[in-house]
């Protein structure tokens, strides 16, 4: 059983940053990845960006350049730092773990 809580949400302008950060308690062996899913409002739940056991990490084509992924297996953490924020960006980020596990999810609103 693995559950996740995201934080760091929240209202930004356009053009600036926001750190998402996930909280992963439980067992995560096993776990090929971690990442960071989002829905926009009326759209489906689309990936943003996964990060591999071993640091190997894979990004949306529309968040590349913009946003890095980054984990800490220490402290069991899985951060998205998310830069040059659009309003096209907005969206409540979810955090997973496999894409089994989900946490609750975290409002991003990107005003113009």
């Amino acid at each position: 059983q693995v559950q996740l809580v995201e934080s760091g949400g929240g209202l930004v302008q356009a053009g600036g940053s926001l750190r998402l950060s996930c909280a992963v308690y439980g067992s995560s062996l096993g776990i090929a990845f971690l990442g960071w899913y989002r829905r926009a409002p009326g759209k489906q739940r689309e990936l943003v960006a996964t990060i591999l056991t071993g640091g190997r990490t894979n990004y949306a084509d529309s968040v590349k350049g913009r946003f890095t992924i980054s984990r800490d297996n220490a402290k069991n953490m899985v951060y998205l730092q998310m830069n040059s924020l659009k309003p096209e960006d907005t969206a409540v980020y979810y955090c997973t773990a496999g894409g089994i596990w989900w946490g609750q999810g975290t409002q991003v609103t990107v005003s113009s």
